[in-house]
């Protein structure tokens, strides 16, 4: 099993990915804003049983690799460490649609809105390359069965996620009036995550092998 300093580690940088705008959270704040909370939670859990099923796809496949071809961790480590610079990126480059605008969406059934959900985290590159470039560093063989330790460090990642996202959702309508007439809190708080996930790479990508 990791370590409970692993397991804290990989849940900051589980709340990076899931602070840090893409597809699951343009498409969860589109859902709650346009059609209301509800709408937004079943997307949610849609999203999530996509991330499961990444989650799960990765930590078999990963796994399996990641032992057998040489240098295959430092790779993966400092390619880890330049994803998180790119996360930290996104946080703070100039431009780019407001993530709490309003828009105008067609009302869905249940089915289709898990099924959308589903869809978006699925094919969600984000999601995917957070497992294949984040994953490997967190793994030691010291500790036991590598794969139990990849799914137990997904489901850190999809239970932080799930609930940064539960509470985004629920207070989407409000956030939205809020940040909309504090515009210095909504920047404050892109350089202030930025930062963290830039002081994460470098700790990534100068870290040991075990995390």
């Amino acid at each position: 099993m990791p370590s409970p300093e692993t397991l804290l580690v990989f849940a900051a940088l589980s709340l990076g990915l899931a602070a840090t705008p893409g597809p699951n959270m343009l498409y969860l704040v589109s859902r709650a804003l346009a059609q209301g909370t509800r709408a937004g939670m079943v997307s949610l859990i849609g999203c999530q049983t996509g991330s499961l099923a990444i989650m799960l796809c990765a930590a078999g496949g990963l796994t399996a690799a990641l032992f057998a071809v040489p240098f295959a961790w430092d790779a993966l480590r400092i390619g880890g460490a330049l994803y998180l610079l790119w996360m930290a990126w996104q946080c703070v480059r100039p431009g780019g649609q407001p993530l709490w605008a309003p828009r105008a969406m067609p009302v869905e059934s249940d089915a289709r809105l898990f099924a959308v959900g589903f869809a978006t985290a699925a094919l969600n590159p984000k999601v995917a390359l957070f497992y294949v470039a984040v994953f490997p560093p967190f793994l030691d063989p010291a500790r036991g069965d590598v794969f139990l330790q990849a799914v137990v460090l997904g489901l850190v990642q999809i239970i932080t996620c799930t609930i940064f996202d539960g509470v985004l959702v629920k207070g989407a309508s409000g956030t939205a009036r809020f940040l909309a007439t504090r515009p210095v809190w909504l920047a404050a708080q892109r350089w202030v995550l930025g930062g963290a996930l830039a002081l994460l790479a470098a700790k990534l990508a100068f870290q040991g092998r075990a995390a």
